[in-house]
């Protein structure tokens, strides 16, 4: 049975990276993104590629968006085996100068997309995974929510002061952990992965001309945990290197 994969965020970047790879594998891609015009547009490029993929309209900052997702694919699939909350902002690395560490509105934004949005695709795609026989939820965090990395004057994200952002992803591993041990009597396994520094338009054109990872290479990691055996691990954190500490 061909292996149904959601991806939010996917119409460019990393989710889309990680699509491509995903359809290659033989699974079939959904195309998350906030409006079906650019949903459809990402996933009609898979598609001339002889992948099979399809686009849904799904914006993570808004539960009746979610929830209609939802109802759309369980109405056309039954089911999901994949989710990757992949739908993510880093509004800091644009803000220029403002009072970052005590700017409320960039604490807010993120964790509405970063954690919420993920929060709420989860519950609303939960019943769907449970029908899969072997379902894989990977939160697509960062290295910058490790406590243990933004502790270490060795790390070179030491200086990087985007508190929002590194806020919301400890949150978002936080989520992890709690929701592994929710589903500790399923089949459904639960990992955050951290990417690396990857060349996307997350955090401006300064980034997509200095980050030293392309999305092709970064999305491996994510390909790799949503593909776990049912021997493999839940609850982790984890980069191409291997565990990430919290």
């Amino acid at each position: 049975m061909t292996k149904i994969a959601l991806i939010t965020g996917a119409n460019r970047g990393l989710g889309f990276a990680t699509a491509r790879r995903l359809g290659r594998s033989g699974v079939k891609v959904i195309v998350g993104a906030r409006t079906v015009a650019k949903g459809e547009d990402a996933a009609d490029r898979l598609r001339r590629e002889g992948l099979d993929a399809e686009s849904l309209a799904i914006d993570v900052d808004s539960e009746a968006s979610v929830q209609e997702a939802a109802r759309h694919v369980e109405r056309e699939h039954g089911r999901v085996d994949i989710l990757i909350n992949n739908a993510g902002i880093l509004p800091e690395a644009t803000a220029g100068d403002l009072d970052q560490p005590l700017d409320l509105r960039m604490f807010r934004a993120s964790f509405e997309t970063n954690v919420f949005g993920a929060v709420s695709v989860t519950k609303e795609f939960l019943p769907l995974l449970r029908r899969s026989a072997s379902g894989r939820i990977v939160n697509v965090s960062s290295t910058m929510g490790s406590l243990t990395d933004q502790s270490d004057p060795a790390s070179p994200y030491y200086g990087v002061v985007v508190p929002a952002y590194q806020a919301s992803k400890a949150a978002l591993n936080g989520f992890t952990v709690a929701l592994s041990k929710a589903l500790a009597d399923t089949s459904i396994k639960v990992n955050s992965v951290c990417p690396g520094w990857v060349q996307t338009d997350l955090g401006g054109a300064a980034n997509r001309s200095a980050a030293p990872t392309t999305a092709d290479d970064a999305a491996q990691i994510v390909v790799d945990m949503a593909s776990i055996p049912d021997d493999g691990p839940t609850g982790g954190f984890v980069d191409r290197a291997g565990t990430v500490a919290w």
